[in-house]
């Protein structure tokens, strides 16, 4: 990657480079300079991942609401009404937007061709193929790349909010090219996406460590409804292998979920077995999984698909056999090894329609933010779709910017780490092995089934390692370091392990903040499953606040 020479200084930054970040950063008025971060390459986020595609009202029959009465049925009693009646009906002229900047949906004799996915009650979701998400997101990446007021600064990390004297938030504190550094902004944009590394098993990028819930938390943002994860049932789970979803579709063809021994267990738990709803298939599989694996965290059971005819097959789901057939399976001669794996976390940041924060200066998009479309259970291609309506949004921010504060300790001044060989050694070792064991904790704590006695004994467990990670030299060091103190890293190792520290950081904490509430929650509704409370109650039709360690409800959500 070419060196460039970052500005101290811009209007707005916007951390992550994603669907809600590529799209937010090209809705801004131009006339303002903006910074956009993302801690990989423009080109890596789980965006770039969704196969299925957006939801947009659009056809003759359809309407916006039937689009917001799927949604708030999918929502389980948690969805914001006013939010999701401004998704809805904001869906079509975003669509008009994205194709206008040329994104290639596909058509069906020059329409725009729509698909049905699950729990739509029209044809709604456009597509590009089964790689809707690469399509949108590339074709985002080309257009931010030609304007001339965006500066994109790639494999940089953000490690911390920087809030003045009044707390309102007027920059971060980066990780770029062998410096901790700090940059001043009028406004910062969290479009981080979600948490998924966080669980033993997701279908997230390797990038989706809950950066932007993480250290809004600790600047002390309201965050909300963090106990619910959307587990899709069937990813593909072979080691070195990304978690590929295989799509319901395939069962919905007439492909078996079996056992090692060959047995269509789902039918145990449902008697809609393969095809009950997706959280029943996930329960089933984990139940199983926990029964009879010896490691229930790395397991699988298997799919097969030889039961549907092989023309089916080559029509229907070329893209799912061309991956398998590059982790060395061939489905029509044997089953493929999947296992539920965590997929979308419908809690973030609490932000309201024009996207702000609790904290000043301060505005979430995407995944990161809890708008309150979701509820408890995010509808199928409503992501992409939060996304773009509300990073369309962005437009307006001219109007809120204020100027920066006049801070006379901006001064630029480089020290380096004061670290011996040990102390790097030790903490390689420590953070390594929190990496490895953290996700096997949650997802056995807080994976598709929770109760009590796990989610407590895995928040203990987290608190220590939270407690250990704090007293590391190096966290002392980072942690104390003053606004504007620009730190010089002197190797690449160390570099290396600043990212692995920022990112261990904040998987604890986020790992802290999912446990929490789902053990304050105790009922099971939409994603959150409690086996120790199975029933839905009304009670709870509540949202779970969270704000620094502070727990407590809201009022009741009207329906």
């Amino acid at each position: 990657m070419s060196q460039i020479n970052l500005q101290t200084q811009f209007d707005v930054i916007v951390v992550g480079a994603g669907a809600a970040g590529l799209y937010t950063t090209l809705c801004l008025p131009e006339n303002l300079q903006v910074g956009l971060i993302t801690k990989d390459t423009v080109s890596l986020s789980a965006s770039d991942w969704a196969q299925g595609g957006i939801a947009a009202a659009i056809a003759p029959d359809d309407s916006p609401l039937l689009h917001i009465e799927d949604t708030l049925h999918a929502g389980a009693g948690l969805c914001d009404r006013t939010a999701v009646e401004f998704m809805a009906k904001m869906a079509p002229s975003c669509i008009q937007s994205l194709v206008k900047l040329g994104v290639a949906f596909d058509r069906r004799d020059r329409e725009l061709a729509l698909t049905l996915e699950a729990a739509h009650s029209r044809r709604r979701v456009l597509h590009a193929a089964d790689t809707t998400g690469r399509e949108v997101t590339t074709t985002l990446t080309a257009q931010v790349l030609q304007r001339q007021n965006i500066q994109v600064i790639q494999q940089a990390y953000a490690l911390n909010l920087w809030l003045d004297a009044q707390q309102r938030c007027q920059g971060i504190c980066l990780l770029y090219q062998d410096c901790i550094t700090w940059v001043k902004a009028k406004a910062v944009v969290l479009a981080t996406g979600g948490g998924g590394q966080v669980f033993a098993q997701t279908t997230n990028p390797a990038i989706s460590t809950g950066d932007g819930v993480a250290i809004a938390w600790r600047a002390g943002a309201l965050l909300r409804d963090l106990e619910f994860v959307q587990f899709h049932p069937t990813a593909l789970t072979k080691a070195g292998a990304p978690r590929f979803l295989i799509s319901e579709a395939v069962r919905g063809e007439g492909a078996h979920l079996i056992d090692d021994q060959g047995h269509r267990f789902a039918f145990d738990y449902h008697p809609a077995g393969e095809l009950a709803p997706r959280d029943v298939v996930s329960r089933a599989i984990f139940n199983h999984l926990q029964r009879t694996a010896s490691d229930p965290a790395t397991a699988h059971v298997w799919l097969d698909l030889r039961p549907i005819p092989k023309e089916t097959i080559l029509h229907r789901f070329p893209n799912i056999i061309q991956v398998c057939q590059r982790w060395g399976i061939d489905l029509f001669s044997e089953p493929v090894p999947v296992a539920p794996a965590a997929h979308y976390w419908m809690g973030g940041i609490v932000t309201d329609l024009h996207n702000h924060t609790s904290i000043p200066g301060l505005y979430a998009v995407g995944e990161t933010a809890s708008t309150g479309v979701h509820g408890a259970n995010r509808l199928a291609s409503n992501s992409l779709l939060e996304c773009i309506v509300f990073g369309a949004q962005m437009a307006h921010l001219n109007e809120e910017l204020v100027p920066l504060s006049k801070d006379d300790s901006y001064i630029l001044s480089s020290i380096d780490i004061p670290l011996s060989e040990d102390d790097w050694l030790t903490q390689q070792q420590k953070l390594t092995t929190w990496r490895q064991e953290l996700p096997r904790l949650v997802w056995q704590g807080a994976g598709i089934c929770r109760e009590a006695s796990k989610l407590e004994g895995a928040i203990a467990q987290i608190v220590a390692w939270q407690d250990e990670l704090a007293a590391l030299p190096l966290s002392q060091f980072v942690l104390h370091l003053p606004p504007a103190q620009t730190v010089t890293v002197d190797s690449p190792l160390a570099e290396q392990q600043l990212r692995l520290w920022g990112e261990t950081r904040n998987l604890l904490d986020v790992a802290y903040l999912i446990l929490k509430s789902a053990s304050f929650r105790t009922e099971s509704r939409g994603g959150h499953y409690r086996i120790d409370y199975a029933q839905t109650d009304p009670n709870w039709q509540v949202h779970t606040l969270v704000q620094q360690h502070q727990w407590w409800q809201s009022e009741r959500v009207e329906e």
